[in-house]
């Protein structure tokens, strides 16, 4: 381990993974998962009613979509709204996952008794492309990780102190998992109870006598306490009939219906079957995909010879797998709670790695960099932009993918840094995509000062392709009364500029729209597409990227008289 992976390397990459999860943290093209901006509304909605209880949104059927957790999280870290922005909402997402590694160091450290496994497991789980997507945004899963994990990784810190509690671990763990709840799901009581049963009945020797004497009522306790802690929000609730219905029943009992034909078949094929939710979990390592299904070979071939604490990591995966095929909705997403236990497996096993899974990660990386930089020279260099949509990058972004892919090209070259190397260029990859959006977090993709105090306080119509969308333009156009209309007719200038006072409209790059004789254009700005045809695909394939992905949006004042709102139907609700 000295040789391969060094304190030197650890922190040099540890300094990394913390500027890669800090970079960008407020940039609208962050990837993420679309239930942000929904969870934004719902923060805002219940903001302006001023109480904690019970949860507010305008939109249909989502109001009680989660807990409470991830919402009053969201209220305390924006003061109430008052300070709206993506960086306000994210940073206790950060702060959650900063948690869940620091811990993971600490476990890893004490049951491997070396200080750079420790720092390995940590990195290797930052590195995981599901980490950076879920662990940044405003979203229930750095919460619900964290509170998971943390009764799983004191039961490896602490050892047989730890089994052998009586009272004290139960009563730790089912506040833990009760946290977790209250942040995401009571169904997650399920597969967190029986992985702790697993912990306990490998600890008795696979016994099930010693396990149904000593441990049982230990999983009871925890099981019980945590689904107390989920009680909470109906005891406080005024409302809780409305939680029952759209929580309970919607937003869970309706995942264990057939989604397409019946149940089995779902099981077996298609969308929803169990060999995606394995391909999905694995593919939550991103990059490291291929790393990770080399640990998982290395651990069957040696699976006699297994550590308990190996045993023990494998069981909450084992665990949190069998659980999750029962949904008929099934998504690697849900099992985001056992990525930890991947890492830790991966930095255990770091040492008897075969190189050919580094290297894969390592050519995956040298692919992403070399279209991110292929994408970024087209749009400088091909003159497709106008003079006011001038796409350009700092020196720093352009030192930043020269330095990245001279990095991937030596871990490809040099077997002694391949591995080392395959786990920073991951962190530099994310780097790279992030430096590569930054025109449009800049003046290219935001409306001006003159506009947003032209508009204060009026109806303002934009296009809208999932909900909560408005959101988003919330941060673009602070102040507006925003309602939004299908995505799809963004470019039918004519028939919006003839049904709306104030309306957003889509124009390609290079040409504007044509407007009546008494409209007036008081702001642009540019935006990248969401959804592309085959075509469109393959011409952007060819080159002709910006054209394709980007469109011109300009903010046209209309003569048309405001509608009646109360007979016009919101899209982005």
């Amino acid at each position: 381990m000295r040789g391969l992976f060094s304190y030197r390397s650890a922190l040099l990459i540890l300094l990394l993974g913390v500027f890669t999860y800090l970079y960008g943290l407020d940039s609208r093209f962050a990837p993420k998962n679309g239930d942000e901006y929904p969870y934004m509304h719902i923060v805002r909605m219940t903001a302006q009613v001023g109480n904690w209880l019970p949860l507010q949104s305008e939109m249909d059927g989502i109001k009680n979509t989660k807990p409470p957790l991830i919402f009053w999280q969201g209220l305390a870290s924006s003061h109430w709204a008052s300070q709206w922005s993506l960086a306000s909402l994210r940073w206790p997402s950060v702060l959650y996952t900063g948690l869940t590694a620091f811990f993971l160091f600490l476990a890893v450290r004490r049951l491997s008794g070396k200080t750079q496994t420790g720092l390995l497991a940590t990195l290797v789980w930052l590195s995981f492309f599901a980490t950076y997507r879920y662990g940044r945004p405003f979203l229930a899963d750095p919460p619900e990780v964290f509170w998971i994990s943390l009764p799983f990784m004191a039961l490896l810190y602490w050892g047989k102190g730890a089994f052998e509690s009586k009272f004290f671990f139960p009563l730790l763990a089912g506040i833990c998992f009760g946290l977790a709840l209250f942040a995401k799901s009571f169904a997650y009581i399920a597969p967190a109870t029986f992985a702790l049963g697993l912990y306990y009945w490998r600890w008795r020797q696979w016994s099930i006598p010693k396990i149904l004497t000593h441990d049982l009522y230990k999983v009871c306790i925890a099981g019980l306490l945590a689904l107390a802690v989920f009680a909470l929000w109906f005891a406080f609730d005024p409302n809780p009939e409305a939680i029952w219905k759209e929580f309970v029943l919607g937003e869970n009992a309706g995942k264990f219906a057939a989604r397409n034909s019946n149940y089995v078949l779902d099981l077996l094929r298609g969308g929803d079957s169990i060999w995606l939710l394995l391909l999905t979990t694995l593919a939550n390592a991103g990059l490291f995909t291929f790393v990770l299904i080399s640990t998982l070979w290395q651990c069957w071939r040696e699976r006699r010879f297994l550590s308990l604490e190996e045993v023990l990591l494998l069981l909450l995966i084992v665990a949190f797998l069998i659980v999750f095929t029962l949904p008929s909705q099934r998504s690697g997403r849900y099992l985001l709670p056992i990525m930890p236990a991947f890492a830790a497996l991966i930095a255990l096993h770091w040492e008897r790695l075969p190189l050919w899974g580094f290297r894969i990660a390592l050519l995956l990386q040298m692919l992403a960099l070399s279209l991110l930089l292929w994408i970024g020279i087209n749009l400088q260099f091909s003159g497709l932009m106008e003079d006011l949509f001038t796409w350009t990058y700092s020196y720093c972004h352009w030192i930043l993918m020269a330095g990245s892919l001279v990095i991937v090209l030596v871990g490809l070259l040099r077997r002694n840094h391949s591995k080392t190397l395959a786990l920073a260029g991951c962190f530099l990859t994310y780097c790279a995509l992030t430096s590569s959006l930054t025109p449009l977090e800049a003046k290219l993709g935001r409306y001006s000062v003159e506009t947003i105090t032209q508009v204060q306080g009026k109806d303002v119509w934009i296009p809208c392709d999932y909900r909560a969308k408005d959101e988003e333009y919330r941060l673009l156009l602070p102040g507006t009364k925003l309602h939004g209309y299908l995505a799809k007719d963004a470019a039918e200038v004519s028939k919006l500029t003839s049904s709306y006072p104030i309306v957003a409209v889509h124009a390609p790059l290079g040409a504007k729209p044509e407007l009546c004789d008494s409209c007036q254009i008081v702001g642009q700005r540019m935006e990248m597409r969401a959804r592309h045809s085959d075509e469109e695909i393959k011409q952007m394939l060819q080159g002709h990227i910006g054209k394709y992905l980007f469109v011109n949006e300009y903010l046209v004042v209309t003569p048309v008289i405001a509608p009646d709102l109360s007979n016009v139907k919101d899209v982005c609700r």
